[in-house]
């Protein structure tokens, strides 16, 4: 399929990638929670930072960064622990607002419960960049269907980050929607606000966790 662009097993290749971006992870809770905070248009602006993050680490992958995490360990050290700190410091933001609320839920707003999200595009670009593991990940990952015969391995490359990028279009516009629709819900109920965020919070430093202690093999 599509060998004249050098793309192998395409239908394999877009099974994985369903399945690949319905796996929880930190940036779709993200645009999910902002958009549940504050509403479609910021979660679009958490989205197409996610797009642009996921773009900026299939190009490194392209351009054979991940050799250069690989030779030098150090640097992923570094980076992971970066990536895992801010990881750390959203999801600790999340417990304490759920903890907040908790204690008042007459006094504090349900947004205040929720991750601050005063600069949505920054923030989920800073969480989609913070994933070393992830330029590894689209290198392996990108590698098994591109066609080494290819004159042009680049098209290749493109082809199958777009077809990711247009997947994971489609998934989080149904999370920036759903998360506006539970909003609603949830405004109501200011409990079972704390402690929804206090799961989403707990998440969070599982994956800073994860990250933290995650290695090249």
């Amino acid at each position: 399929m599509l060998p004249s662009l050098g793309v192998t097993d395409l239908w394999t290749y877009v099974l994985g990638v369903v399945f690949i971006v319905l796996l929880p992870g930190p940036n779709s809770l993200f645009v999910l929670a902002t958009s549940a905070q504050r509403g479609v248009a910021a979660g679009y602006r958490a989205a197409c930072a996610v797009f642009l993050g996921d773009a900026l680490l299939m190009l490194l992958s392209a351009l054979g960064i991940a050799s250069v995490l690989e030779a030098e360990p150090v640097l992923f050290i570094a980076l992971k622990y970066l990536g895992a700190a801010y990881l750390f410091y959203l999801g600790i933001g999340m417990l304490f607002g759920a903890w907040r609320t908790w204690r008042h839920p007459q006094d504090v707003p349900a947004a205040a419960a929720q991750v601050e999200v005063q600069r949505p595009f920054r923030k989920a670009l800073l969480l989609s960049l913070s994933n070393p593991k992830a330029i590894l990940f689209f290198m392996s990952f990108f590698i098994q269907f591109v066609d080494p015969g290819f004159a042009h391995p680049g098209l290749a490359f493109l082809v199958l980050g777009s077809i990711l990028e247009v997947v994971s279009a489609l998934y989080l516009s149904f999370l920036i929607f759903t998360g506006v629709r539970l909003a609603d819900w949830f405004r109501r109920r200011r409990r079972l606000t704390a402690g929804a965020t206090t799961g989403v919070g707990a998440l969070f430093v599982g994956f800073g966790v994860k990250l933290a202690t995650a290695t090249l093999s």
